[in-house]
C-alpha cells in the first residue's frame, strides 16, 4: 500500500504528466521531471537523488504512463545505470554521475542486446581485454534505446577469467564519443520519441576507470541492474494500460446508442472491469518486487521482478486491446490517441525479456522444473 508520501508524489506527478499530457516534447518533460527531483527518488541523497528506492521510481513511471507521456529512458537512465553506480561504483564515478543522472542534466543508456545473443548475459561475444592499464572493447550491439540523447553508454562487455580462462561479464562507461564507438539507427514501425540503435565497438579504448564495479563481480552486478530494468517496465506497462483503460471507461460512460451509455451494456463494462483488475494485480506485484529489491533481498527480487513485468505486460496488451475496441473506429483515430499504443503495449511483453523466458525463469528457478535448453 501507498504511504502518505508515496500518495503525494503520486498526485504530484501525475499534475506534471496531466500538465504535459499525451502530446508533451519529452526533452521538456524530462528537463523538468528532473529539475523537480523525479527522476532521481531511487538515488542516494547524498550525490543528490532522493534517498529513495526502485519502488519510488517506478510511481514516478506508471504515473507519467497513466497521463499518457511516459519516459522510456526512466527504465534506463537512473533506474539501470543509476543503480548499478550508485551500488558497485566508485567514488569518483559515483562523484561524475549521480548528480548529473538525477537531476537529468546528463542521461546514460545501456547497452546488452546483441544479434545472435538477445540479452542472454553468457553469449555475449562484445569482448574487453587488457591492454597495459587500458580495456579494449570490440563487438556489437543490438536494439539500444536512446543513445543518440545519452552522454554515455554502460555496455555490457566479457573477459577472461585469470584463474578458469572462462568469459565472465563486465560493465564499462563508454563515453559518445569515444574513437570506434559508432551508432546506426534502426528504422522501427514503433511510433515513439526514444529511438533505437545498432551499436559497433570497434577497438574502444577506455581508461581503467571505465570500468564499474569489481570485474569478478559481473553476473552480480548485471543482475542488480536488470531487476530494477523489470520492475519498471512493468511501471511503464501499467502506466500506460492506466491511459488507455480511462480513455475507454470515459467513452463508455458518455458514448450513447438507443438512448444508453454503451457501458451499461454488460459486454462492454465487464472486459473493461478486468482490465481494471489485472492491471491492480500486475501493480502488486511490481510493489512486492520493489519493496523486496529496495531492502536487499536480490534474489527474491529477480523472481518477483520476472512475474512482475509478465504479469504487468500481459495486462498492459488486453487493456489497450479492450479499450480501442471499446471506442470501435474512433480507437483507430489519432484524435483519440489510442492506435498508437497498439504497437507500443507489445513493448512489454517483447522487452527486455520475452515472456516466454520469463516463463522458463519460473519454471526453473521457482517450481524446480529441469531445463528446456
Amino acid at each position: 500500500m501507498d504511504t502518505e508520501d508515496h500518495k503525494a508524489l503520486r498526485q504530484a506527478v501525475s499534475a506534471l504528466g496531466t500538465r504535459h499530457g499525451r502530446t508533451a516534447d519529452p526533452t521538456q518533460l524530462w528537463s523538468e521531471a528532473g529539475k523537480l527531483g523525479y527522476l532521481g527518488v531511487n538515488l542516494p541523497e547524498a550525490y543528490g537523488g532522493g534517498g529513495g528506492g526502485i519502488f519510488e521510481l517506478s510511481i514516478v513511471l506508471e504515473e507519467l504512463g497513466a497521463a499518457g507521456c511516459p519516459l522510456l529512458m526512466m527504465i534506463v537512465s537512473p533506474a539501470i545505470c543509476g543503480t548499478v553506480i550508485a551500488r558497485f561504483g566508485t567514488d569518483a564515478q559515483k562523484q561524475q554521475w549521480l548528480p548529473a543522472l538525477a537531476d537529468g542534466t546528463r542521461l546514460m543508456a545501456f547497452g546488452i542486446t546483441e544479434p545472435d545473443a538477445g540479452s542472454n548475459s553468457h553469449r555475449i561475444t562484445t569482448t574487453a581485454r587488457k591492454d597495459g592499464t587500458d580495456w579494449i572493447l570490440t563487438g556489437r550491439k543490438v536494439f539500444i534505446s536512446g543513445v543518440d540523447l545519452a552522454d554515455a553508454t554502460l555496455i555490457v562487455g566479457r573477459t577472461e577469467d585469470a584463474r578458469t580462462g572462462r568469459l565472465k561479464p563486465c560493465l564499462f562507461i563508454v563515453p559518445r564519443d569515444a574513437p570506434g564507438f559508432a551508432r546506426r539507427p534502426i528504422d522501427m514501425e514503433l511510433a515513439a520519441a526514444e529511438k533505437q540503435f545498432e551499436l559497433t565497438l570497434d577497438d574502444v579504448r577506455l581508461p581503467a576507470d571505465a570500468l564499474v564495479g569489481d570485474e569478478d563481480a559481473g553476473l552480480l552486478q548485471l543482475f542488480a541492474g536488470l531487476n530494477p530494468e523489470r520492475i519498471m517496465t512493468a511501471a511503464f506497462a501499467i502506466g500506460m494500460g492506466r491511459h488507455a483503460l480511462a480513455k475507454a471507461v470515459e467513452y463508455a460512460r458518455d458514448r450513447q446508442v438507443w438512448n444508453t451509455p454503451i457501458g451499461a451494456h454488460q459486454a462492454i463494462a465487464h472486459p473493461l472491469a478486468q482490465a481494471h483488475i489485472d492491471l491492480e494485480l500486475a501493480r502488486l506485484m511490481m510493489q512486492k518486487a520493489a519493496r523486496l529489491y529496495d531492502t536487499g533481498d536480490d534474489l527474491g527480487a529477480g523472481e518477483a521482478a520476472n512475474m512482475a513485468k509478465y504479469a504487468a505486460g500481459e495486462a498492459c496488451v488486453k487493456a489497450v486491446d479492450q479499450a480501442v475496441h471499446t471506442l470501435g473506429g474512433n480507437g483507430l483515430t489519432r484524435e483519440f490517441g489510442l492506435a498508437s499504443l497498439i504497437t507500443a503495449s507489445r513493448v512489454a511483453r517483447i522487452a527486455p525479456v520475452s515472456r516466454e523466458m520469463i516463463l522458463n525463469y519460473v519454471s526453473h528457478q521457482t517450481l524446480g522444473l529441469p531445463k528446456s535448453y
